[in-house]
């Protein structure tokens, strides 16, 4: 898919995009970084938490995989009411909710504890992601958004990092004050969530228009290259929900998160079945590995908007992380395993920025809200299977192997879905 779309070549445009660069991406990266952290810190947490509480990992991962069910459901509404309350109100407000039921993990005792927990939680988090997408889409012309979406995406695995750096320590609090190390890992993750949707209420502009740190001309380039949304009546939904871009690229996100959230939900277990190293540094091994991804995504998204063919990132990341599945699953050289594991994680981490710099560009104003939420809120259904599918695997053959060993068909499937849209993909 090109774009045409001149590049931002006069000094005023480029000095205004890297003002808002510098001024929202680094706020909205660390939010992103912490909204993953508090979905999935319970990888950590599990090592500790399914042995105090007698959760099979069956349990768990249904509990895991609940969050996305509450989080699909409340996608498009939560994405509607920020188009109606503004950004930073509404981003701040799902911050702060979800932070207080993060942090509200550790009084879970039962089976049905967790899953309220993990639901309540995925129905606060709903509408983050899709909103900061629509966000930056009135910030970025199309040929800037996949380095855009990638510098605030960074947060994806960095917040691996920091969990990797900091579970074991937490962990390792075990019976300080009276609490366990899995209720630590909560209370100290999920803090930030709610210090960062105060800084989002008082530090983001609603829009271009509103940016005091913009000069008059600076405003001005900005919308004129990315016209603010426009209030259009309901029926303007319409084209978001009739588009059949919509449905594949959600169908795609349902392939790669089921098969992304069945390794990262059990990730620490596997890295320490792998290598057999103490909690402390299987975080430091994830750190690691998280790193190296966190690289691999600025370089694909700078080279694609370079390129603009974002599909090129896309299609060969998806074939090269099944071949990985395929490899994990056959592997019995702790080497090739841990190797395949760092192939998936380095893959996943690099196609994230060209992917939705090709979603954010089907659609614009209201109708662009919708659509990105459509297509988030059908693929993170696939949040629910991964996680579900790994437990149930686990309880069932006693190892992880086989169920990623079955990962590598969606991911299959995913390539053949950017492959058909690549021959027939145009900006609307």
């Amino acid at each position: 898919m090109t774009v045409d779309v001149a590049p931002a070549s006069d000094p005023v445009t480029r000095s205004a995009l890297r003002k808002a660069s510098w001024r929202l991406l680094p706020l909205i990266g660390l939010g992103y970084a912490t909204a993953y952290m508090d979905r999935v810190n319970i990888s950590f947490a599990s090592l500790q938490m399914n042995r105090d509480l007698h959760f099979s990992n069956t349990v768990y991962g249904f509990g895991a995989g609940l969050f996305f069910l509450s989080y699909a459901a409340c996608e498009i509404p939560s994405n509607l009411l920020l188009y109606r309350f503004g950004a930073r109100r509404w981003l701040a407000r799902i911050m702060v909710t979800w932070g207080l039921i993060a942090m509200a993990m550790v009084f879970v005792r039962t089976p049905l504890q967790f899953y309220a927990a993990r639901f309540f939680l995925g129905m606060a988090e709903a509408g983050f992601f899709p909103g900061v997408v629509f966000y930056l889409m009135q910030w970025f012309p199309p040929e800037q958004r996949g380095r855009a979406v990638s510098r605030f995406y960074i947060g994806f695995p960095l917040s691996s990092v920091f969990m990797g750096l900091v579970a074991g320590a937490l962990l390792n609090l075990q019976g300080h004050l009276g609490l366990a190390g899995w209720q630590w890992l909560f209370i100290v993750e999920g803090l930030p969530a709610v210090i960062l949707g105060i800084l989002f209420f008082l530090l983001l502009p609603e829009t271009p228009a509103q940016a005091k740190w913009l000069t008059p001309e600076e405003r001005d380039a900005i919308m004129t290259r990315v016209p603010a949304p426009k209030d259009p009546s309901t029926h303007a939904l319409a084209p978001a929900f009739k588009d059949s871009r919509v449905w594949l690229l959600g169908l795609f996100i349902f392939f790669t998160l089921a098969s992304g959230y069945a390794y990262s939900f059990s990730a620490p277990a596997i890295v320490q079945k792998v290598t057999g190293l103490p909690i402390t540094n299987v975080g430091y091994l994830i750190a690691a590995m998280s790193l190296v991804g966190a690289v691999a995504m600025l370089i694909s998204a700078a080279i694609a908007d370079r390129r603009r063919r974002p599909f090129s990132h896309v299609i060969p990341a998806c074939i090269v992380i099944a071949a990985a599945f395929v490899v994990f699953g056959l592997a019995t050289n702790p080497v090739v395993s841990l190797t395949s594991l760092l192939v998936i994680v380095v893959s996943n981490y690099s196609y994230q920025g060209p992917l939705w710099s090709i979603g954010s560009s089907f659609l614009a104003g209201r109708r662009g809200a919708a659509a990105v939420a459509a297509m988030n809120s059908i693929g993170i259904l696939g949040g629910f299977l991964g996680p579900y599918w790994m437990g149930f695997a686990r309880d069932l053959t006693g190892d992880y192997q086989h169920g990623l060993l079955a990962m590598a068909v969606p991911m299959l499937l995913a390539a053949g879905i950017m492959i058909y849209l690549s021959t027939r993909s145009r900006p609307a």
